[in-house]
């Protein structure tokens, strides 16, 4: 393996072997190493230690030789230089620009961003958010957590109990209930090869028992009732009644409201501190209906919003989740609805906010589409691990304020998300890769991000390490012309995620709390009229050219425009040459970087995943490239990803391959079925070129 990146060619001087090994090491635990972009969910988050690099590759003077991984930990100050980010997202470039010491401009045209962002950076005393901690603990805490106990026969008291187990159950129209389990063991370890033993519940009696992860026969120890504990009867979008007749599923769905769900198992603690399985009992149905009676007499700040219709949100619909309110059980909206009231009596605005951010977080590992990760891990997979909105079978019922050994809880979230980002923002830290034995250790390289936010462009000029946060459309900004340095963005990803859909799952809980007090947070959706996220690439290509002409604008002469992207298809390629080519500018250089940890699910779930990002250099002044061009900085690129262990799919030799047709796709004014003969042809040609191989492991992005 290559480790000096002298003995290696490149057809960029940017430490791309270098920064994507650290960058996978980032994005390991994206949450711990850069908890300012985390304390919130959003999505396609970008690594904090690509885009410093690839600020530093763009504000250090190229001319003398600088090298930008010598200049990587060491403190700078660039004060001159003015970034903007016009597609704000969770942040990234904000916090990067500023530790790197210059002033910051975002924006987005999604509310949640922008509420979001301004909370990750906002400098607050950790003592007060302690002090107000406290207080929410000790006004509410236990109102919430007196409803997630249970009884432990064998002690003979209450125990807490840290998850609810749940499935989903259809009627066959001869009047069969039969329970969506694709298998009867539901809870096992992350590593069952090392720790076997898992709890399985029986079809028959519904008592729950243990066994071992490879059993294919289980004999109830209550009922004596043997069966496969791996076989369920629901198996995709089929589901399998008594006599063995097929359903589909979507067909049992009623006309009017949801599929019924029944609780069949709880995680308790005992009173040693030991987690403890235990069946449904009559203490724990009567718990539950009391929580449904409280609700329909209480008077709380739930949401009342529609889902509406959309790529991401019609398979939600199609199974009649068409409020919000929804995607939460009885229990869930009381308890959360007891903990909002709570936090909006906060007299310090500031303090109330970033509460509120928490609290927004929580959201995403307390609802219905919420499942069980298994012991040995965080124990609840998010409702948005798939980055979709898909009703789960067999949802977890997390617990909202969570105990010492919860996942995903409003207490838990507080010192591993909140707190944690807070004290990035006094000592912000980088990871620092020892190359031979892969650990990494914590090096302070920015000085403390002790930021002025402002709200006007005539405020952040009079400034240094001012940010700007903006919400609005970014193709109309109110900047002058020529005033920016760089911009430097990571834009919607043509048709993949649509934001504003799933985040309206936030929104529904913050705009009715918030529209009076921003003006952005009116409305009964997070959607706006002019956001680029589009499934049709030429208005896609569209709404992003408005915004690259607007940067165009605001742009000096000699600034650059910089973005990552991948797409897995030639249309969103074409897209992007049409949006940089209409807007003015022409391409400096594309290369490959590290894009996302490739054990994530919707990494994990694909035939051939993309674990690399273009990195897309632009400016205003004129480049020529050709086909030739193209396919030898494609070759070289893939060869020097290669040679230094990289793991290539498919997937990312058409990233590489396309990236590099990009300054020709702007030079030649071709019809799109050429355009896409073109890339594919590049592709096919780099494809060939040599050999290349799958990671055996996708969990490990490098040999």
């Amino acid at each position: 393996m290559a480790n000096d990146k002298n003995d290696r060619e490149s057809p960029s001087a940017f430490p791309i072997y270098e920064i994507s090994k650290l960058a996978e090491k980032e994005s390991w635990r994206k949450e711990v190493n850069r908890p300012i972009y985390h304390i919130h969910k959003w999505w396609a988050q970008r690594l904090g230690s690509v885009f410093r690099a690839l600020l530093l590759y763009l504000m250090c003077p190229n001319d003398n030789g600088t090298d930008v991984w010598q200049e990587f930990y060491r403190k700078q100050d660039f004060k001159q230089y003015t970034v903007l980010d016009p597609f704000m997202g969770s942040g990234t470039t904000i916090g990067e620009v500023l530790k790197l010491g210059a002033n910051a401009v975002g924006c987005d045209i999604n509310p949640v961003s922008t509420f979001m962002v301004k909370q990750g950076l906002s400098k607050v005393s950790t003592v007060s958010l302690l002090e107000v901690y406290q207080q929410l603990e000790e006004d509410v805490s236990q109102e919430i957590l007196d409803y997630y106990k249970t009884y432990d026969t064998d002690a003979k008291c209450e125990i807490p109990v840290l998850y609810y187990f749940w499935v989903k159950v259809v009627t066959t129209p001869c009047g069969e209930t039969i329970p969506l389990f694709s298998k009867y063991i539901f809870a096992q370890n992350a590593y069952p090869s090392k720790k076997p033993k898992v709890q399985i519940i029986c079809p028959k009696c519904w008592k729950i028992f243990e066994g071992m992860y490879s059993d294919i026969i289980a004999v109830c120890p209550h009922c004596k009732h043997e069966f496969n504990p791996q076989l369920g009867p629901a198996n995709s979008t089929i589901v399998v009644d008594s006599v063995g007749k097929k359903h589909k599923i979507k067909d049992l769905i009623p006309n009017i409201g949801l599929l019924e769900e029944r609780m069949y198992a709880v995680l308790a603690v005992d009173g040693k501190g030991n987690k403890k399985y235990l069946p449904i009992s009559q203490y724990d149905l009567d718990l539950y209906q009391k929580a449904q009676n409280e609700l329909r007499s209480s008077n709380l700040p739930l949401p009342y919003y529609e889902v509406r219709s959309g790529h991401n949100t019609d398979q939600a619909r199609g199974y009649n989740y068409f409020n919000w309110r929804d995607f939460f059980n009885a229990r869930q909206l009381l308890c959360l609805g007891k903990l909002l009231k709570r936090i909006m009596q906060i007299s310090d605005l500031a303090l109330q906010e970033q509460m509120l951010c928490l609290f927004s977080s929580t959201l995403e590992y307390n609802n219905t589409f919420c499942s069980f990760k298994g012991e040995g891990t965080g124990a609840v997979r998010p409702i948005f691990s798939n980055h979709i909105l898909k009703p789960e079978r067999t949802p977890l019922e997390n617990s909202i304020w969570g105990y010492t050994k919860s996942s995903g809880c409003f207490s838990t979230l507080f010192k591993t998300r909140l707190l944690k980002a807070k004290e990035y923002l006094d000592k912000p830290f980088e990871l620092k890769l020892n190359q031979e034995s892969g650990t990494c250790e914590k090096v302070i390289a920015s000085n403390p991000l002790k930021t002025n936010m402002c709200d006007s462009w005539q405020e952040l000029i009079r400034h240094n390490h001012t940010a700007l946060i903006m919400n609005g459309d970014s193709s109309k900004l109110p900047i002058p012309d020529s005033s920016v340095d760089f911009v430097v963005t990571d834009p919607p990803y043509f048709d993949f995620i649509h934001y504003s859909e799933l985040s309206d799952f936030f929104y529904a809980w913050l705009s009715p709390v918030l529209k009076d007090r921003y003006s952005y947070f009116n409305g009964c959706t997070s959607g706006r009229d002019n956001e680029v996220q589009r499934t049709d690439a030429t208005e896609f290509s569209r709404l992003l050219g408005n915004v690259f002409t607007e940067c165009y604008r605001v742009l000096n002469e000699t600034g650059k425009l910089a973005f990552s992207f991948h797409h897995s298809r030639a249309s969103g390629w074409i897209a992007i040459a049409s949006a940089i080519g209409g807007a003015g500018f022409y391409i400096d250089e594309c290369f490959p970087l590290h894009a996302e940890l490739m054990a994530s699910t919707p990494k994990a779930n694909a035939k051939e995943p993309i674990s690399l990002d273009a990195m897309i250099i632009c400016s205003k002044q004129k480049r020529i490239f050709t086909r030739e061009n193209a396919i030898n900085s494609a070759i070289q690129y893939m060869k020097e990803m290669k040679n230094s262990g990289k793991c290539l799919s498919k997937s990312d030799i058409f990233v590489i391959s396309a990236s590099q047709c990009l300054g020709v796709l702007i030079a030649e004014n071709r019809p799109v079925k050429d355009k896409e003969q073109l890339i594919q042809n590049i592709y096919q040609t780099v494809l060939m070129s040599q050999d290349f191989y799958n990671c055996d492991n996708q969990e490990e992005g490098y040999k």
